[in-house]
Formats: structure tokens, C-alpha cells, sequence
């Protein structure tokens, strides 16, 4: 059977015009995109749903998604609640795209906050970060369970067994971070994780953990931090290849090994993250989204669906969360060393 997946057409930089390209791109026997937006969208045959409202980037999200009830991004989110879809993609405002989900797809019992879940290529294979920014500020009982459903994914999604998880933190040695960082560690390791202490930033294209688990702030920064940088990294040797003639043959001999490279890393290869913790399925893509990234997001968001990602969860978290929260009544009482 066909996976129905509703696509914010107004969310993004680039949209309408990459949003439904990329749609149009990912439509096949199996998936079938229905774009959300106004009358007037050009949707290349693709089934479409009409809206009169649009949330921009700068808006504020919750008083966005209470003013714009009848905006793409809100009514595509909303198929998911109402069961008229099976997953959504949206490139649109995150903290939008978080408000309408809690409001219309909501948590699944037992999860404390939802998390973006992110997949990074790393030398050693997918790394799973989560959260990459869904939530700016954080509890240590919050990132335990990030830390769950991180391993969930990475088993389900990732084909990863016995996922490795590590704390994103300023040095390797337990005492070192802040405060959250600090009880996080305490946490994570009496759960019932395979929990192997603390990464650094510069890990985390190394591949040293599965699934690597941060507050939504710490790992937003990292994560653009990262994608700048193989961008410009990228770009720098396309530069470097076309600036002479020695380099412009030296680009035919390594063409082949630099666009597999390119491909790995570009994070339009992946085209977006899981909005995990919700009763349905929510892809949130990156703003600056191409048809390429637009495509992957919405094969993404079908990926989750075929491998019952939500069911999933919901058959393991609110285990998690009774954990979480017991370590976290047990080291309410205890001063941490800095």
C-alpha cells in the first residue's frame, strides 16, 4: 500500500518551487506526496490541498500556529492527527512545525519532550544526534530519554545493533561540562543503555558512538557548525581543481571518489530529521532545502512509516521514561563536582 506523505508546498526558502520539484521527484508506486498550499500552486499533477494561510521563517511559532490555523504548514501537520496522511514533511519554521505537532499529532505516552533526530555520515557509519533542535533548553532526565529513542532509531531505521550512545559534552573525562551535561552523564550511566561516557564535537564525524545525545541548542549549533564546514571544505576543492590546469586534470583522475564523497556528506543527502516522541510521523527539513534535500525528506518520511517508527517507540519509551525519572528523583539530592 502507498504511504500518503502531506508536504508543507509554502514551507521553506525555496519554496513553492523546489518544495513541489521535490515532491514531484519522490512520487512513485509506493509514495504518494500530497502538497498543502494555495489555489493558485503548480503541482505538476501531484494531488493538492488548498490553503489560504502561509507561516513565515521569522514569525513567532506558537502565536503563528494559533493565528494561521488554515496554513499549509498547520493543515499538513494536521493530516498526520487526523489520520489523513501517514507521515509530513515540512522545511518550514521548526519551532512552527514543533508547536502545530504537539497540538495536532501530540506526544506518545510517556515521552517528556520530543527530540530531532539527525543523521550524520561519519567515517564509521550513520551517527544518530539527537536533539538537533527541538528543544533549546533541557533536563538531564530529558536527554536519557533522547538518548532512547536515539537507540531505537538507530536499531529500526539504521539496522544498527546494540547502538553505542555518548554525551556531547567539552571533553571526554566525566567531570568535565556544565551543569546539564554533568547530571546527564550521572544518569545515562545507570540507564539501561550501552553507555560509553562522554564525545567531543570533533567526534562526531569520526563516528565514536551511534547515537550521540545533547540538549536541542548545544546540538543545533553542532550541527550547522558541521554542515558549514563540509560545505566550505567542499566548495574550497572544487576551487582549488578549476584554479589550473594541473588541478583541472587532476579533478578527471579523482571525479569519481570526490562525488561519492560529496554525496555522503552533503546533508541534503538526508534531506532532514525524525521529530521523534509524537503519536505520528513529523520530518523536518532544512530550511535552505533544494528538490534534491525536498526528495529525500519526503523518501525519509516514508522510511519511517514502512519501518513503524512511532509503533516502535511507543512500545519502548514508557519504560524509558519511568527510568528516567526515578534517576532523576535519586540524584535530585546529589552535588556534582565540577
Amino acid at each position: 500500500m502507498a504511504t500518503r506523505v502531506a508536504i508543507d508546498a509554502l514551507g521553506g526558502d525555496r519554496a513553492p518551487d523546489e518544495v513541489v520539484a521535490g515532491a514531484v521527484e519522490a512520487a512513485s508506486g509506493t509514495i504518494v506526496p500530497v502538497l498543502y498550499g494555495t489555489p493558485s500552486l503548480e503541482t505538476s499533477g501531484l494531488e493538492l490541498v488548498e490553503c489560504t494561510e502561509a507561516i513565515a521563517m521569522h514569525e513567532k511559532p506558537a502565536d503563528a500556529v494559533r493565528a494561521k490555523p488554515d496554513s499549509s504548514l498547520v493543515r499538513a501537520v494536521r493530516a498526520v492527527g487526523d489520520g489523513d496522511a501517514a507521515a509530513v514533511v515540512s522545511a518550514g519554521n521548526t519551532g512552527a512545525v514543533l508547536a502545530a505537532s504537539l497540538l495536532h499529532v501530540r506526544r506518545l505516552p510517556g515521552v517528556l519532550r520530543p527530540g530531532i533526530a539527525i543523521v550524520i555520515p561519519s567515517r564509521r557509519g550513520p551517527t544518530v544526534l539527537i536533539d538537533a533542535g527541538a528543544n533549546a533548553e533541557a533536563r538531564p532526565e530529558h536527554l536519557v530519554q533522547f538518548a532512547h529513542m536515539g537507540v531505537v532509531f538507530a536499531e529500526d531505521v539504521l539496522d544498527v545493533r546494540d547502538p553505542s550512545v555518548r554525551l556531547l559534552s567539552i571533553g571526554e573525562e566525566p567531570e568535565k561540562g556544565n551543569q546539564l551535561t554533568l547530571e546527564a552523564h550521572a544518569l545515562l550511566a545507570e540507564a539501561d543503555l550501552r553507555f560509553d561516557g562522554n564525545t567531543e564535537g570533533r567526534g562526531l564525524l569520526e563516528g565514536e558512538a551511534d547515537v550521540v545525545v545533547c540538549d536541542g541548542f548545544t546540538g543545533n549549533v553542532a550541527l550547522k557548525t558541521l554542515e558549514g564546514t563540509i560545505r566550505s571544505i567542499l566548495e574550497a576543492l572544487r576551487s582549488e581543481i578549476r584554479s589550473s590546469v594541473r588541478g583541472r586534470v587532476g579533478g578527471l583522475l579523482i571525479r569519481p571518489a570526490a562525488r561519492g564523497l560529496r554525496a555522503r556528506l552533503d546533508p541534503e543527502t538526508t534531506g532532514g530529521g525524525y521529530l521523534l516522541g509524537l503519536k505520528g510521523l513529523v520530518v523536518i527539513a532544512h530550511g535552505s532545502s533544494s528538490r534534491v534535500a525536498v526528495g529525500n525528506a519526503t523518501r525519509m518520511a516514508a522510511r519511517g512509516v514502512e519501518h513503524r517508527l512511532v509503533e516502535r517507540l511507543a512500545e519502548r519509551l514508557p519504560a524509558a521514561r519511568g527510568e528516567a525519572r526515578s534517576s532523576g528523583a535519586r540524584s535530585s539530592g546529589a552535588t556534582v563536582e565540577r
